[in-house]
C-alpha cells in the first residue's frame, strides 16, 4: 500500500533524454596529459605498493614492497591499488575484492539485460543503463571506439517493483565482475532499483580511460554494499541568490556520483519567493526577484523526475514562521490582513537576525489558509511518500512582541507576554501546519496509512528543557545545526527524537567567506563524526549546507564540490579510518567529477596527486 498513488511516476523515465555524444566530446585536455610530468608513455609502467601507493617504475621507494602487476597509467593502477581501489564512497561490505587484471573495451558495445518484476522498475533500470553509458563515455581519454573490443554483458536483477524512495528504502546491492575467454560478465543484484543504480555507479569506479583507444575495467571484482544512513543530503539555498535550473541539475549529477540521496531545496526565504504556487500565484508574483528568476510548477516536477532517476529525493522547505517576508506582502491589499509582520523593517537588527525581515503572523487565520494551499502544491509536486521541511529556526520573538496586533491578539486569547507564551504560540503554529499537512496527504494519498513526520530546524523551541512540551517526537524530526561539541544531539537522542545532522563547524560549506566564520577543508568535512550511541537508529543521517548569501551560479559548484563528497563517504560508510587513508581515492573522485562536467575545486597541488605519498 505504500506505493499507492504512484502511477503518475511510472512513465517519468521516458521524459529524460541522455545525450551520449556530448559526454564523449567533453573530455578534458588534462586527461591525456595526466601523467605527462611523471614521463608516462606506453612503455612507462606503474606499480602498487604494500602501502597502497601507485608509483611509476622509475620512482620506486627503496625497501618498499610492490605487487608484481604493471599498469599502463596511474589511474589504471588506482583501480585496484588498496582494498577499495578508486571506489567512492567506500563500500561497507566486509569481503570486497578488486582484481589486478584489466579488460579493454568499447563502451558502445556494453550489453544490458534487466530483470525486474514490473514495467516501472524495468524502465527505470533501462534509463539507468543509459546514464551509465553516458558516464563511461566521459572517462575516455582518447577515442572510445575499440576494434575487437571485449564483450561486456551486464545483468541487473531487482527483487522489488516499488519506486518508493524514503528513509525505509533498501539501497543495498551486490556486484560481481568475472571474465572468461569470451566475455566479461557483470552481475548486479539489488532489492530495489535504487540499490541497482548505486551498483552501476560503483561499476563506473572500476573503469578508467586507456592511453590508447577504449576503456579499461577491472576484470574481476566482488562488492557488497549498503549505506550506513538513509538520509545523505545537500541543502541548496536558491532564495537569497537565484540559481538557474542548469546548476541545480549539475548539483544532482554530482550527488548521484557521490551516492547522496536527498536534495534539501531551500527554495524560499524572506529574500525571495521564486517558486510558482499555482493555487496562490501572488506568492511568486510578489516574491520573485524578476520574472526571469523563477521556478515554474513544471520546472519543479521535471526536477523531481530528474533527481529520482539518479536515486535522489527532493525535499522542499517552506520556511516559517521566520524567514518569510517577500512574497507575503500582498495580504492587506487582498483584504487578508498582515500575513507577515516586521516586513522589510529597519533598522533590521530590532526585527530579525538577518535582513530583510519578515515573520509570519501566527494569529492571522488567512495566513494559515494560504500556507495550506502552498502545502497542497508541494504535496502534488513531490512523490506520495515525500514529506515536508517546515523550517522553524531563528524565530525572533521581539518581532512578535513589537507588533501591536500580535500583542493585542495574544492578550485576547488569554496569553501574557512572557517568553513561555511566545514559545507556546510558536509551537501552535507548527502544530496547526502539521494538522493541515496531515489532512492534505491523507486526502491525496489515502493508500499511505501512517501520517508522515515533518522536519524542523533546531531552535529555541527544541531546547531540551522545552521540546517535549511543544514538539511530539512521534511527528517532528529535528535537523540540528549545532557545532560538534554541543550536547544538543545527545540530549535529543536521549529523549527519543530522530535527528538529521548538519554539523555547523564542518558541514556549513558557506563558512569561511563571510564574517568571522572559518573555511572547512575536505578533511574537516570527512572527519565530522556521527553519534556513536545506543540511539544510533534515531540518527537518520545528515546534510551539508550551501547557504547562498555569498554564492550564485558562478561559484556554486566549486563551493560545494568536492567537499560535499567527503560528507558523502561519512554518511554512506561512516568509516573508522581517517581522511589520510582516504585521500588518494578522494583525489580520483574529484577527477571523476571534473570528467562529468562538475567544476570541483582543487584540494591539493596537482604535483601531489601525480606523486603519491610525497606530500604527507
Amino acid at each position: 500500500m505504500r506505493s499507492s498513488g504512484y502511477n503518475r511516476y511510472h512513465c517519468y523515465a521516458l521524459a529524460i533524454c541522455v545525450c551520449f555524444a556530448v559526454g564523449a566530446a567533453l573530455t578534458r585536455a588534462d586527461d591525456t596529459d595526466h601523467d605527462a610530468q611523471a614521463g608516462s608513455s606506453a612503455s612507462r609502467k606503474w606499480l602498487c605498493s604494500q602501502t597502497d601507493i601507485c608509483s611509476p617504475e622509475t620512482e620506486l621507494t627503496p625497501g618498499l614492497q610492490y605487487a608484481v602487476e604493471r599498469f599502463e597509467s596511474q589511474r589504471d593502477c588506482r583501480l585496484s591499488c588498496g582494498k577499495y581501489g578508486s571506489i567512492w564512497p567506500m563500500p561497507t561490505g566486509e569481503a570486497g575484492f578488486i582484481g589486478n587484471e584489466r579488460v579493454r573495451f568499447d563502451p558502445w558495445k556494453v550489453r544490458f539485460h534487466v530483470v525486474a518484476p514490473g514495467e516501472a522498475a524495468t524502465q527505470f533500470l533501462r534509463e539507468t543503463n543509459r546514464l551509465f553509458v553516458s558516464n563511461l563515455l566521459k572517462e575516455c581519454t582518447r577515442n572510445c571506439t575499440l576494434e575487437g573490443s571485449k564483450q561486456i554483458l551486464v545483468r541487473a536483477t531487482v527483487a522489488n517493483e516499488t519506486l518508493v524512495l524514503d528513509w525505509a528504502t533498501d539501497e543495498s546491492y551486490a556486484l560481481v565482475v568475472r571474465t572468461t575467454d569470451t566475455a566479461t560478465f557483470v552481475d548486479i543484484q539489488a532489492p530495489t532499483v535504487y540499490g541497482a543504480r548505486h551498483a552501476f555507479e560503483t561499476l563506473t569506479n572500476l573503469v578508467t580511460g586507456s592511453l590508447s583507444n577504449g576503456l579499461l575495467m577491472a576484470s574481476a571484482a566482488r562488492i557488497t554494499d549498503r549505506p550506513a544512513f538513509p538520509h545523505r543530503g545537500v541543502l541548496l539555498d536558491t532564495s537569497r541568490n537565484f540559481v538557474p535550473l542548469k546548476f541545480i541539475r549539475s548539483t544532482l549529477d554530482a550527488m548521484a556520483t557521490s551516492k547522496m540521496n536527498v536534495l534539501h531545496w531551500h527554495v524560499v526565504d524572506t529574500h525571495s519567493f521564486p517558486l510558482e504556487i499555482t493555487r496562490v500565484p501572488e506568492m511568486q508574483r510578489y516574491g520573485a526577484y524578476s520574472s526571469s528568476q523563477t521556478y515554474s510548477r513544471q520546472d519543479a516536477l521535471n526536477l523531481v523526475k530528474y533527481a529520482r532517476l539518479r536515486g535522489i529525493r527532493i525535499l522542499i522547505e517552506i520556511d516559517g514562521p521566520s524567514h518569510a517576508g517577500n512574497g507575503w506582502q500582498w495580504g492587506p491589499a487582498a483584504g487578508l490582513g498582515n500575513m507577515s509582520v516586521c516586513l522589510n523593517q529597519s533598522p533590521w537588527r530590532k526585527f530579525c537576525v538577518q535582513p530583510p525581515c519578515g515573520q509570519l503572523n501566527p494569529l492571522n487565520d488567512h495566513m494559515y489558509a494560504v500556507l495550506k494551499e502552498i502545502f497542497e502544491d508541494i504535496a502534488e509536486v513531490g512523490a506520495p511518500e515525500e514529506t515536508l521541511h517546515m523550517g522553524g529556526d531563528e524565530v525572533f520573538l521581539p518581532c512578535w512582541n513589537n507588533t501591536k496586533e500580535i500583542r493585542d491578539g495574544m492578550r485576547a486569547q488569554g496569553f501574557d507576554l512572557t517568553e513561555e507564551s511566545f514559545l507556546r504560540l510558536w509551537s501552535q503554529f507548527h502544530q496547526r501546519n502539521l494538522n493541515a499537512w496531515d489532512e492534505i496527504t491523507e486526502r491525496m494519498y489515502p493508500g499511505i496509512k501512517e501520517p508522515k513526520s515533518v522536519i524542523v530546524w533546531s531552535s529555541h523551541l527544541t531546547d531540551p528543557k522545552y521540546i517535549e512540551t511543544y514538539l511530539p517526537k512521534e511527528r517532528f524530526i529535528i535537523q540540528t545545526w549545532v557545532e560538534s561539541q554541543d550536547s544538543l544531539n545527545r540530549e535529543l537522542l536521549q529523549r527519543g527524537y530522530r535527528l538529521i545532522l548538519s554539523t555547523k563547524n564542518a558541514w556549513y560549506l558557506d563558512h569561511g567567506f563571510w564574517g568571522s566564520t572559518s573555511y572547512y577543508n575536505w578533511r574537516a568535512v570527512y572527519s565530522a563524526g556521527m553519534p556513536a550511541t545506543q540511539h544510533r537508529s534515531q540518527v537518520l543521517g545528515g546534510e551539508v549546507c550551501m547557504w547562498s548569501e555569498y554564492v550564485d551560479q558562478n561559484s556554486l559548484e566549486s563551493r560545494i564540490w568536492p567537499r560535499a563528497g567527503a560528507a558523502a563517504e561519512r554518511l554512506w560508510s561512516n568509516p573508522k579510518s581517517s581522511a589520510l587513508a582516504a585521500q588518494r581515492r578522494f583525489y580520483r573522485y574529484r577527477e571523476r567529477l571534473l570528467a562529468r562536467g562538475i567544476h570541483a575545486d582543487a584540494v591539493i597541488p596537482h604535483w601531489c596527486v601525480l606523486h603519491e605519498g610525497k606530500c604527507l
